[in-house]
């Protein structure tokens, strides 16, 4: 692909492409996957902590986006979208885990898993690197009751019930806390222009 290709390539917006992608258009699939892949395998790294197996959830969750393209909803942002899938998909990978328990790894914690993959565009990643960093900020701004409990749920994989019996609270009070730290956690996103 020729630099103005690229350029132009660069400039088309996420929605633009997966209504391509739903079209059967296997350029723009290619596009969103190279704009995306280093951040999905970095939520599935930190959800799943196993280096294959997040490799196997990025081909798994993008091939998801693949099939189910024709279902997105132009009205909605495309990262929510395949972020919501992927999040969805860890947390499954997660519960099958614990259905059928695996041997633990000497090796969980080894510098290497945590090292950016071949490939990965470096100012992207860099772009990345600072969303996440202002998204932690702002869970750090949250109550202490309600980050632990959206912590749980996103990144540990919880359900609300397994939260409520986790912390001891009615499943109401968990709920209701879920609530309002995502209310607060988008409007402290939406300042810094990170969401719609």
């Amino acid at each position: 692909m020729s630099q103005i290709d690229q350029e132009l390539t660069d400039r088309i917006h996420d929605e633009e492409l997966i209504a391509a992608v739903a079209r059967g258009d296997r350029r723009a699939f290619e596009t969103l996957y190279d704009r995306y892949a280093p951040a999905v395998y970095g939520l599935a790294l930190r959800m799943l902590r196993d280096r294959e197996v997040a490799e196997e959830a990025v081909q798994e969750i993008f091939w998801r986006i693949w099939q189910r393209a024709a279902s997105f909803d132009q009205r909605r942002a495309f990262a929510p979208w395949l972020f919501g899938i992927a999040h969805n998909y860890c947390i499954d990978e997660l519960r099958r885990r614990r259905a059928r328990p695996q041997a633990v790894r000497e090796d969980e914690d080894h510098p290497i898993l945590t090292t950016i993959p071949d490939g990965v565009d470096i100012s992207e990643t860099a772009v990345l690197a600072e969303q996440r960093q202002a998204v932690q900020q702002a869970l750090r701004q949250l109550p202490d009751e309600q980050r632990e409990a959206l912590e749980l749920a996103y990144f540990g994989g919880l359900t609300q019930q397994e939260i409520a019996v986790r912390l001891g609270n009615p499943l109401g009070t968990v709920k209701t806390r879920m609530r309002l730290g995502l209310q607060k956690l988008r409007a402290l996103l939406q300042g810094q222009q990170l969401v719609d």
